[in-house]
């Protein structure tokens, strides 16, 4: 006999176990996260949990933004489960980084870049995928980006912009110096400054101007031939540059095939004045080395070559810089950056993001601007993925450099439109942004709420923002372009109100969400969607829990409250087996509130009235449809006491 009382104590707390994670499930899919994370625990509680209800309950914290419980839990699943999917190694991942630990959180991307080679965020895109070039030319739809071509470029070539101290450097063929380069039969390349000063306009915005360019002052900077790509170290004090192979008398060099190379030399900075630039060891007159960049820390200088052993036209190497001045040996960056086509003017950006032009990747046409992320630890560069329009276009684009902190940035580009065969042009980055604003009021009345919670959720289900309207119910979010949200309106005594929207790719715009909350408490009833039964049943059903879910929250706001409970059914079967059938009903609705910890001396009563109380024409012998027999198969919550406590 023990053992029959044991096995059925089992199967009811398998059971309940099952029920409570349906519920959760219920919550969680309505961004209750707070509830769906009780009912979860409570299975846990109860040795009960599965991958299912561990990573639910990582998702649930990761949608609240608490990281490091996010981290538990995810860590539970995997070490307890094998094949978990890597949409939860991922989350897993970010919770990791947000936490600050890097080194487990490099562990298991290099596990899930094993598993899902295929992923999108591990490769950025994919070149099977259909509309690919739709993606690129669409990438920024969420940014706002202004691309000005610069007042003084010329009618000639300008490019390769570098900014330090507000100057800006660049390449350009307007010199004095008319020598013509027969590639493109314009003037030779010098390299000119140009001071950046910042100015109020009439809005009363800080736009940036320019004085007119002048040729970089130095001893034997600018030749009669090319000098173009400057990088300038953190100090000030050094700086890069390419020019063509000439000798001391600045004539030119060729090999045996009649080819000038290009090389890369640096000269100091001594006052104000550039001294006399010196080669770096690893040029060559049989090969060409130029578009020198340096990393974030000037430890390492990134520039081009065709030499002997590479993948293709031309490809970026990395050579390292000693502390006593020296450099190391050119490493080839490898076939995740260089490709069998062109890769060229390399730059690192201030958050050690690598960017260059390539004609070898999919692009949009000619050379387009691609960025990789520079890994700190190993110093190894990520797969590259191309930035988009509206940086690339059909033509080329290159030359690519941003400040971080200020999204302020120039590309060159001899797109249409320009002045000459080569522009600048500068950008400046911002999101796309709107707002979504309403007022939350009381269904029945239009009586405007205060004090109800407001919450913004992305399409993840992640809560983004939080706020609590004020005297006048409204709220109101900043949100971004062509994204799906969802509003939840929730309030003491109320049903939540849930609305979504889409954004579209209209900045500024100003779109109204009102929300509109129903009050459970209703004179001497609480109020509720309908709570229904599977016919001839009388067990809770899991959307009738999540309904219940409502008067337990109005049982423990108001502590002193006592209710009584009245079921019906339809008039289908015989009428004492209905009343029956309704009372069994009527108890299994106060079991369900009682099992989440109300005290069963405030349910009063629990009583079923059968087919006595039909809300239709649907009696005994009536020809009506199972929706219409469901309307009947109800309960009612009366207040009997209590009902004036802890009302505002």
């Amino acid at each position: 006999m023990k053992i029959k009382i044991l096995a059925l104590l089992l199967v009811l707390s398998s059971s309940l176990s099952f029920s409570q994670t349906k519920l959760a499930d219920k919550f969680f899919e309505n961004f209750g996260y707070v509830k769906a994370i009780e009912l979860y625990e409570k299975v846990v509680e109860k040795g009960k949990a599965d991958a299912h209800v561990l990573t639910r309950l990582g998702d649930a914290y990761y949608n609240n933004s608490n990281s490091e419980k996010a981290v538990y839990w995810y860590e539970q699943a995997l070490s307890q489960y094998n094949n978990i999917e890597a949409e939860y190694i991922y989350k897993y991942i970010q919770s990791l980084r947000s936490i600050g630990n890097y080194t487990e959180a490099d562990v298991w991307f290099k596990k899930l870049s094993e598993a899902q080679k295929g992923d999108s965020r591990l490769k950025g895109y994919n070149p099977d995928d259909v509309g690919v070039f739709d993606k690129l030319t669409s990438k920024n739809i969420d940014l706002v980006v202004t691309l000005e071509n610069l007042p003084f470029n010329s009618e000639l070539s300008d490019f390769g912009s570098f900014v330090k101290d507000s100057t800006l450097y660049f390449a350009s063929s307007r010199g004095a110096n008319k020598k013509v380069y027969n590639w493109n039969k314009e003037p030779f390349l010098d390299i000119f400054q140009i001071e950046i000063n910042e100015e109020e306009n009439e809005e009363g915005q800080l736009v940036e101007t320019y004085n007119s360019p002048s040729e970089l002052k130095g001893e034997e900077i600018n030749t009669i031939y090319h000098e173009a790509s400057v990088a300038i170290t953190n100090d000030g004090k050094t700086m890069y540059f390419t020019r063509d192979n000439v000798n001391h008398r600045q004539r030119l060099k060729y090999d045996k095939e009649g080819t000038t190379h290009l090389k890369i030399f640096k000269a100091k900075l001594v006052g104000k004045q550039w001294t006399k630039p010196e080669e770096l060891p690893f040029n060559d007159d049989v090969f060409s080395t130029g578009h020198p960049t340096l990393s974030v820390d000037n430890k390492t200088l990134y520039f081009v070559s065709d030499r002997e052993g590479g993948i293709g036209q031309t490809d970026i190497y990395s050579v390292a810089i000693n502390d006593d001045g020296s450099y190391g040996e050119p490493v080839n960056l490898g076939d995740n950056i260089n490709t069998e086509g062109r890769e060229m003017f390399p730059f690192v950006s201030k958050d050690s993001t690598f960017y260059f032009s390539s004609d070898g990747h999919l692009n949009l046409g000619l050379l387009d601007v691609f960025k990789s992320n520079i890994l700190k630890e190993t110093e190894e560069i990520t797969a590259p993925e191309n930035i988009g329009a509206p940086f690339n276009s059909g033509y080329d684009d290159f030359a690519y450099f941003v400040n971080n902190e200020t999204n302020k940035g120039y590309i060159s580009s001899n797109r249409p439109g320009g002045k000459g065969s080569d522009d600048i042009y500068s950008f400046t980055i911002s999101k796309c942004l709107q707002l979504i604003s309403g007022i939350a009021t009381e269904h029945r009345t239009d009586i405007i709420l205060k004090g109800v919670t407001v919450k913004l959720i992305d399409e993840t289900g992640k809560i983004i923002e939080e706020v609590v309207t004020t005297e006048d119910g409204a709220y109101k979010f900043d949100v971004e372009c062509n994204k799906t949200y969802t509003i939840l309106g929730t309030k003491d005594d109320y049903q939540d109100d849930k609305q979504t929207f889409t954004t579209n790719n209209k900045d500024e715009e100003v779109n109204t969400v009102n929300l509109i909350l129903k009050p459970l408490i209703l004179e001497s009833q609480i109020i509720i969607n309908p709570i229904f039964f599977d016919y001839d049943k009388s067990a809770i059903r899991t959307d009738a829990q999540y309904e219940l879910e409502n008067i337990v929250n109005v049982l423990r706001k108001h502590k002193e409250m006592i209710i009584k409970i009245e079921s019906h059914t339809d008039s289908r079967g015989r009428d004492k087996y209905n009343l029956k059938l309704s009372d069994k009903r009527a108890k299994s609705t106060a079991d369900y509130i009682i099992s989440r910890g109300i005290d069963p001396s405030r349910i009063e009563s629990a009583r079923g009235f059968g087919e006595t109380r039909l809300l239709n024409e649907c009696g005994n012998g009536s020809k009506c449809s199972e929706e219409e027999h469901q309307v009947n198969r109800r309960s009612y919550f009366y207040i009997v006491d209590g009902e004036e406590e802890d009302k505002e």
